[in-house]
């Protein structure tokens, strides 16, 4: 099979208008020349293969990382599906999840704010879609935290998302954020998405408890690779 010789950029107003004020890595981690466009070759097309080898998938329970241990918070549910530009399921992508705990505090040496850590909660996941492109997790929402700076403001409860899908060129990196949360509009990586339809794409879908089962709230939430209903990249 002959690889496509180039991959159309997504259209306006899905990619972050960045960087976003106020946010400091946006502007120490991001080029600060144009990027420079070229041909995709049969590597960036179809490659690496069956990465699931190399990065072991199963870790798909947050909330409950051993027997009679159980993380602080609100147990939920986040399940979707991976798909391409069609709609088509992806299957065998590698899907991985981090997040702050249900205090707003990464379990990460880089996060020392003044609050507290969950000795059961370590916030991070990895699992590989189905054949039908489904994945999910066992997890609890997280809390909202202030961004350090001169400017006040605060992150609303969000995960993290990155999907390694069948090619270097399918890698998504994104956030998810959770619906009717009032501090959503007044986020400013949120808010830095231009099109208000593709911001809606960042926003989970809240699941009925019955199809859920007992104890977990569940959400949904799609992850597509690419094309015009492509989930958002965010830094």
């Amino acid at each position: 099979m002959q690889p496509p010789d180039r991959f159309d950029p997504w259209p306006e107003g899905i990619e972050p208008a960045v960087p976003i004020p106020g946010y400091a890595n946006t502007f120490t981690h991001l080029p600060s020349q144009p990027l420079i466009r070229r041909p995709a070759t049969r590597t960036e097309a179809t490659g690496p293969f069956r990465l699931d080898r190399k990065l072991p998938c199963g870790d798909d329970n947050l909330a409950v990382p051993g027997p009679g241990r159980i993380a602080l918070g609100q147990l939920i549910h986040i399940a979707g599906r991976v798909l391409d530009e069609d709609a088509r399921p992806v299957p065998g992508a590698v899907v991985e999840l981090w997040q702050a705990n249900a205090a707003g505090r990464y379990f990460h040496p880089i996060d020392t704010r003044d609050a507290p850590l969950d000795a059961n909660f370590i916030g991070s996941g990895r699992v590989l879609s189905d054949a039908e492109g489904r994945y999910g997790f066992f997890t609890i929402r997280p809390g909202a935290y202030p961004v350090p700076g001169p400017a006040t403001w605060w992150r609303p409860p969000h995960v993290h998302f990155s999907v390694l899908g069948p090619a270097s060129l399918s890698r998504l990196v994104t956030q998810m954020y959770f619906p009717g949360d009032p501090l959503n509009p007044l986020d400013r990586i949120l808010m830095s998405v231009p099109d208000a339809a593709a911001r809606e794409r960042l926003v989970a879908r809240l699941v009925p408890p019955a199809e859920v089962g007992l104890g977990w709230l569940g959400y949904a939430f799609d992850l597509v690779l690419r094309g015009r209903a492509a989930t958002p990249a965010m830094p």
